[in-house]
């Protein structure tokens, strides 16, 4: 963890695209396949506002014709519409082939074998060079920038299974009764009359049931089910990589032929009775209770993408350069102060974005040339930052997709999830802020210039309304309880109007904008209190289209009123834009992204002037932020689809007791064993797969097993979270450390490591809060855990022991864990010295760790024990802290030694 006190030029637009694009593997579109893709993302986030606002019935009502309904959807058919956008995006964002994979260097191989043994003038020879021309032309994209043929054909074939969906629902719902193969045949399904002409494929179907193939005996269902599983495997290869494909793929192999395994082996608990492959599609596909529809998708649907949604608005905005800004003017000064703002800013934005990887790159272009020019080192520069990133997944109160799997899988309330997660996420973020100060003093690094950073001041007054959406957030989860999807919505609403209200808002506008929101809202709420409906319905019954409806009450009506009040707000800024088109907006500060997008759809339309017009600009923020949320949610989504795939599996063979049966013969019933377990199984499933899989596939295999041992529910998922959020910067396969390296242009495996050592607060905090869930703020009753209420903390016979002791010990355990990873607090820190600083912080924040290792050892000599009682575990907390107060004031005695030293002068000096 050296200094360098070089100057380092920050990235270009174009090296962020170029390092984002070779971690993510995603394509950068122009012309015509950019603005289909756009229009898809669009359409995508169209759909998912609508159902999150109305749920799946699509209608609405029109003056004097009244309430139209278009169609109703049911879960399994909005599932399937989300996964068949998901999957279309992913076939045109993400390439089939490189060129440079396994299989295209065994082509390239067998072609130069075939041209040594010919020659290349041979046809043998000429035939495989047009077949590469041909395979290249039709599959291989080496500089993610073409959309090739075999996207297309695979865009086509995703189209088939949804279809079928939407069509055929009613014999869809027959399959449950007479089985998969009861549909409709193939070759009978599989006809069309096209301008007359009837185009079928059943003479295709008996051909090749003349051979021996018994395609005439398959239905439609079964195929459009294994087309629709093979297509999620293959949008899961391209975007998330070979290891969850080829998990996913295993999974389904082995429920066909699980039931091989001898039941007499080692591994005799993974036998399984025999399934048929039409009872494995129909249960993979066609049903909301296992597979690729199942829970995780349904989540998806209901709550992960709205919220993905919500972060990319609020980052189209400009609230996250504005927040990385006042960061910076608040510490930038400071010893460290830019690694101290990068910590905060990362966080922030990692919470909103649900990305380590996309986080890094993009908040780490603002953050780390800072922190180079301060005079950290490269390696430790993009180690902060891609740590800091990867744990905004789990600072509340957006956290990432995971946790709203969470809620669903453990039955808690979203307010609980985060509630929870709060004192953890800071503990994390406290340690993170720790060792880059103590990184800082040993480097003598200082802070930044206070000319060359942000007026706080200035900022705080020009951007503070960016904070509402976040307050907002929060009461309507926390105070308000409303739904998830329901906050979510309101959340995305609010964003827009206050973008709308900075839009419009100017010296001239600010008094009518405001007053006109103003009367109109209290007009909304009068017309609630008098004919029972809004303005619009009001205005229907003065004119004898409509009848009155009971009246509300006075509270109910500005409650109505008030959740009307978004969209009035939105109506009428947009008309102040439209009326003063010249109007200037002082405090619109958009995103960069979108103001390059106004910039280029303006040039192709030939009007490059309403690149400046504030309206334009407007319609374009919202756009772009549908876009760049829908991006953001197609990798989440397909990761989902596929992951669910595996719960399904031991759903469906029965797998799930044996399964666990066999976790307690490796652990050995031991809790210590079985949280190594899952704490090894998280970083190892978490390289390479998105957290949101991971945790789906180690839930399913050990969520008995958590349970069984006694475990508070919500602790041991938040272990799982924290786990896997860890593989993110754990090497080799340090995706987020790789992607700082890269913006830093530092050495990537010395940056994995630093962002490995920096992140232990994940390994030894979750410990700290299954040992002890005071630190999640719960407490276990009749009914389960549950969140503590004011009266456990009036409890102070339960608060201090459970609560209050843990939490200090988790904080400075944490602090003295810091110490032990930088090497430093006043002074230099030797290795015994750094040993006995690791030993405190484990004694300070699970001092049921040794005790449990002292258990086993007892019990290998037959003596039982019970250790992990409240008088021995706080009684090592004391020593833990004996041994921190010890080691700091010895280390700070040292320090003030060696700065006599350093600052008497000697005779020479003078």
């Amino acid at each position: 963890m050296s200094v360098d006190n070089r100057d380092t030029d920050g990235l270009s637009e174009e090296e962020k695209e170029e390092i984002l694009q070779e971690v993510e593997r995603s394509r950068s579109h122009r012309g015509l396949a950019a603005l289909v893709v756009t229009l898809l993302g669009i359409s995508f986030s169209a759909f998912q506002m609508w159902i999150a606002a109305r749920g799946r019935q699509f209608g609405g009502t029109l003056p004097g014709i009244g309430e139209f309904q278009l169609v109703s959807l049911q879960l399994l058919q909005v599932n399937a519409i989300h996964v068949t956008f998901a999957l279309v995006l992913a076939f045109l964002l993400f390439p089939a082939s490189r060129g440079d994979g396994a299989v295209a260097g065994l082509l390239g191989r067998l072609r130069s074998a075939i041209h040594r043994r010919t020659g290349p003038d041979h046809v043998l020879a000429r035939v495989t060079d047009r077949l590469r021309d041909f395979l290249h032309w039709a599959i291989v994209d080496p500089s993610l920038s073409r959309i090739t043929p075999i996207d297309v054909v695979f865009v086509g074939l995703a189209l088939l299974p949804v279809h079928y969906m939407i069509t055929s629902f009613d014999e869809i719902l027959d399959l449950a009764v007479f089985g998969i193969h009861g549909g409709e045949p193939l070759h009978e399904f599989a006809s069309w009359d096209i301008y007359g002409v009837t185009l079928s494929l059943e003479p295709l179907v008996m051909a090749v049931a003349a051979i021996g193939i018994p395609l005439d005996e398959v239905s439609y269902a079964f195929l459009m089910g294994v087309l629709g599983i093979l297509l999620v495997l293959e949008a899961t290869r391209r975007a998330l990589g070979v290891l969850l494909m080829s998990l996913v793929a295993s999974f389904i192999v082995y429920a066909r032929w699980g039931y091989l395994v001898p039941r007499d082996s080692v591994v005799g608990a993974l036998a399984i009775q025999p399934e048929t492959w039409g009872n494995i599609i129909y249960n993979l596909w066609y049903t909301t209770e296992a597979g690729v529809m199942s829970t995780p998708v349904a989540v998806s649907v209901r709550f992960i993408y709205i919220f993905i949604l919500f972060g990319a608005f609020l980052e189209m905005s400009g609230a996250g350069k504005w927040f990385i800004d006042l960061a910076y003017s608040l510490t930038g000064t400071r010893k460290g102060g830019p690694a101290k703002a990068s910590v905060v800013s990362s966080g922030f934005m990692g919470m909103l974005s649900g990305s380590s990887i996309a986080n890094t790159v993009t908040t780490g272009a603002f953050t780390i040339p800072l922190m180079k020019r301060s005079g950290y080192s490269p390696e430790f520069s993009g180690a902060v930052e891609s740590s800091s990133s990867s744990g905004g997944q789990m600072l509340p109160p957006v956290m990432g997709a995971a946790a709203f799997l969470i809620m669903e899988f453990t039955g808690t309330p979203y307010a609980d999830v985060i509630i929870a997660a709060t004192l953890p996420a800071i503990a994390f973020f406290f340690g993170m802020w720790v060792m880059v100060h103590f990184e800082a003093v040993r480097g003598g690094i200082g802070g930044l210039p206070r000319a060359e950073l942000p007026n706080g001041l200035e900022k705080l007054r020009s951007g503070w309304f960016y904070l509402i959406p976040i307050v907002l957030l929060l009461y309507f989860l926390v105070i308000a309880r409303y739904s998830v999807n329901r906050a979510g919505w309101f959340t995305i609403v609010a964003v827009i109007a206050l973008l709308a209200v900075v839009a419009a808002y100017n010296e001239r506008t600010r008094v009518p904008l405001l007053a006109t929101i103003g009367v109109l809202y209290f007009a909304q709420g009068g017309a609630y209190a008098a004919t029972g409906g809004g303005l619009v319905h009001a205005l229907q019954v003065l004119a004898g289209a409509d009848a009155v409806a009971e009246p509300y009450a006075i509270g109910e009506a500005a409650v109505a009123a008030t959740s009307d009040l978004g969209i009035i707000t939105i109506l009428v800024s947009v008309a102040f834009l439209l009326v003063d088109r010249s109007s200037d907006a002082p405090l619109l500060n958009l995103d960069e992204d979108v103001d390059e997008a106004a910039e280029k759809s303006a040039s192709v339309i030939g009007r490059p002037s309403l690149s400046s017009n504030t309206a334009y600009r407007f319609s374009t923020f919202v756009l772009k932020s549908m876009d760049s949320g829908a991006r953001t949610a197609t990798t989440v989504v397909v990761a989902v689809a596929a992951a669910g795939v595996v719960p399904g599996v031991i759903s469906v063979s029965g797998l799930g007791p044996n399964l666990a049966a066999l976790i307690e013969v490796v652990s050995g019933g031991s809790m210590l064993l079985l949280l190594i377990l899952m704490g090894v199984s998280s970083i190892i499933f978490g390289m390479g797969m998105p957290t949101t899989a991971m945790y789906i596939i180690l839930i399913a295999m050990l969520g008995g097993p958590i349970q069984d041992a006694g475990i508070a529910i919500l602790a041991g998922h938040l272990f799982v979270l924290y786990f896997g959020l860890m593989a993110d910067v754990t090497p080799p396969v340090a995706v987020a450390a790789f992607a700082g390296a890269g913006v830093a242009k530092a050495e990537e495996l010395k940056t994995a490591t630093i962002a490995f050592l920096l992140s232990l607060n994940k390994v030894l905090v979750p410990f700290a809060f299954v040992f002890s869930p005071g630190i999640l703020l719960m407490r276990e009753g009749d009914e389960g855990w549950n969140v503590i209420g004011w009266a456990d903390v009036a409890d102070l016979g339960f608060f201090i022991p459970d609560v209050v002791i843990p939490v200090v010990g988790m904080f400075l355990g944490v602090y003295a864990l810091g110490v032990t990873i930088i090497g430093y607090q006043y002074a230099e820190v030797t290795l015994t010295k750094r040993a006995l600083y690791s030993v405190a912080s484990v004694l300070l924040m699970v001092p049921e760790i040794p005790l449990l290792i002292a258990e086993g050892v007892l019990a290998l000599f037959g003596v039982p024990s019970a250790l992990t009682i409240f008088s021995i575990t706080v009684s090592l907390r004391a020593v833990g802290l004996v041994m921190l107060a010890g080691l700091t004031y010895g280390n700070r005695t040292r320090g003030l030694e060696d700065n006599r030293e350093f600052s008497t002068p000697t005779v020479g000096d003078s």
